[in-house]
């Protein structure tokens, strides 16, 4: 391990940003620590843009000691960030967006922790989002849904900008799952955590990627792979319709024994059949999930393939 900080930025369809992010790391972080040095990995996750011509450019005019890393194709924000842990080599690495929502400023107060507080695991925990009234409220959906169901120390804004010591960072890239939950598995190596609150900003180049099908498929891994809740669920709904069912069939049973018949017609037959089946289905297809979460996690299919690599050389302020 060497005496360095490492510092990992996902990019993905990021053209316009990405030179202007490395102008404000270099302004607000590398020049605060003068003594210290610094390895900077960029990771393409498939962008489709001119994002890696963009890095390009950065290593060749603007900071030579970049790590490029380029993924084969798109594998998604995660699979890029592991890729960038995979390649880092500093006694801590912090992970941050391209999009220039997250304050790298905060970078320092971060590595102030670590060093001076000995924390393993700092997170900046986002407060509030400069962004519309639709995206602030799913995402504040799901992460109180996360709160409840599986972890209770998830903050209610949820986060992605990290700093992870070089032991928490070794546990992570450890892990087998195959449909990891990484902010599941940050909060579950149980290691003292510092929270730094701050306000997500507006994105000023480009759109989010971050469509409701990945927040809901996020929270869907953070439910399945760390709360045995659905399955619960599933029994105890299923225990209460069997015994309600047994007691309106005896019911059924007296009714006939005296002559007295209680439903008449179609509608209500309908009804309970309508039910009783769409709940049926409802547990087949939880079940169906935790199946084919079972199939994936034998595949073990790796989380990505890297291309390429331009190596680094640590930045030596």
């Amino acid at each position: 391990m060497n005496d360095c900080y490492s510092i990992v930025v996902p990019v993905y369809n990021n053209q316009g940003s990405l030179i202007k992010l490395v102008e404000i790391l270099q302004e607000k972080v590398f020049s605060q620590f003068q003594q210290k040095n610094f390895e900077l990995i960029m990771v393409d996750d498939g962008s489709a843009d001119g994002s890696y011509q963009e890095l390009l450019e950065i290593r060749n005019r603007l900071m030579p000691g970049i790590k490029i890393v380029r993924l084969t194709r798109n594998f998604g924000q995660l699979a890029a960030i592991l890729a960038g842990y995979s390649k880092a080599t500093g006694k801590c690495v912090v992970n941050i967006s391209a999009d220039l929502q997250d304050p790298p400023e905060l970078i320092s107060e971060m590595l102030g922790y670590f060093e001076n507080d000995q924390y393993e695991i700092v997170i900046c925990t986002r407060i509030g989002r400069d962004e519309n009234f639709i995206r602030r409220y799913t995402s504040k959906v799901f992460y109180r849904l996360i709160k409840a169901l599986s972890f209770k120390n998830m903050p209610e804004g949820g986060f992605d900008y990290v700093l992870l010591s070089d032991k928490a960072k070794k546990i992570i890239l450890e892990s087998q799952e195959v449909n990891p939950f990484w902010q599941g598995q940050i909060l579950w190596t149980g290691f003292k955590i510092k929270y730094i609150p701050y306000l997500r900003l507006q994105r000023p180049v480009g759109k989010s990627a971050w469509t409701f099908g990945k927040k809901l498929k996020m929270l869907i891994d953070g439910v399945l792979s760390y709360s045995y809740f659905p399955i619960r669920l599933m029994t105890v709904l299923g225990t209460v319709i069997a015994l309600i069912g047994f007691v309106y069939a005896l019911f059924i049973i007296v009714a006939k024994i005296f002559g007295k018949v209680p439903v008449q017609g179609w509608a209500p037959i309908m009804v309970l059949i309508l039910v009783l089946s769409g709940i049926q289905m409802l547990m087949l297809g939880i079940i169906g999930e935790y199946l084919w979460r079972t199939l994936d996690q034998v595949r073990k299919r790796p989380h990505f393939i890297i291309e390429s690599i331009l190596e680094e050389n640590t930045i030596n302020r």
